[in-house]
């Protein structure tokens, strides 16, 4: 295993009992909010500080992109290509209301392409992990994406606009579409486990605008690594910066591709 993957599961780990523990008292704690629908508790606060302390520790000169602290460079010119992406809460809003779907989420970026992801579900204390070139695994075990190649075999995952509602009916019309064609759709509300998931094989597919780099990076790592397929809306891999993403098996993400590009064909979506 690598060192800094090792170094990103133990952080994870920490961050992870510190959430566990929030989880027992969620009537007292302190909520504010960021702007519409998008909330930060303490227990954000406090698991990212925990994650941060232990990856500089280890690794000083790494930069650091994270969801409540926001961008920091790293403190030396040898190590500037690396950069760790981090979520040290995703589902928040889950987490507050004691519905048991949210993760921690760690990535090591270099050069903007993400070789090493942790995510972290500590409801259930499985620990999705991948290395670049060397395969996913879930709980030390290794994991591939399905192999339903139909989807109206597929049970397919997606995450509501909850913030930016620019684009909501453009969603609503493909979601409609997808429902009518699918197994089933799925909406939990944490998109880096739903992307674990996807390399799992729990779902065959997913999609979702507008997210940030940090909900996606250690996720799309692992699809790929699993097996599976990511783009942006365009095919493209431009997905970090585009806050769009569609993943899946190779069967279903492409034809998740080709109805959502339909759509935006049609000028439903910007």
């Amino acid at each position: 295993m690598h060192p800094a993957l090792n170094i990103a599961i133990k952080a994870a780990r920490r961050a992870g009992q510190i959430i566990n523990r929030a989880s027992n008292d969620i009537d007292v704690l302190k909520v504010a909010v960021k702007q519409t629908n998008d909330f930060v508790t303490e227990v954000d606060r406090a698991a990212e500080a925990a994650i941060i302390e232990i990856l500089q520790e280890a690794y000083p000169g790494y930069g650091i992109l994270a969801e409540e602290s926001g961008e920091t460079a790293g403190k030396g010119k040898r190590d500037a290509e690396f950069q760790w992406i981090i979520d040290p809460l995703d589902g928040t809003t889950n987490f507050i209301h004691g519905f048991p779907q949210y993760c921690v989420s760690i990535a090591l970026a270099k050069n903007g392409i993400v070789e090493q992801a942790v995510v972290f579900d500590p409801t259930r204390n499985d620990l999705f992990t991948a290395s670049k070139g060397a395969g996913a695994f879930l709980n030390e075990r290794r994991i591939r994406v399905s192999k339903r190649l139909k989807l109206q075999d597929s049970l397919i995952g997606t995450g509501f606009p909850y913030r930016m509602f620019e684009n909501v009916d453009a969603y609503l019309a493909i979601f409609k579409e997808l429902a009518q064609k699918s197994a089933g759709m799925r909406r939990p509300g944490a998109a880096a486990l739903d992307l674990a998931y996807v390399a799992a094989g729990r779902y065959d597919g997913f999609w979702e605008f507008g997210l940030a780099p940090w909900d996606m990076a250690a996720g799309t790592l692992l699809i790929t690594e699993a097996g599976g397929l990511v783009s942006d809306l365009n095919g493209e891999a431009n997905f970090l910066q585009s806050g769009n993403v569609i993943a899946g098996t190779p069967k279903i993400f492409t034809q998740l591709l080709q109805i959502i590009t339909a759509h935006k064909t049609a000028k439903l979506l910007a």
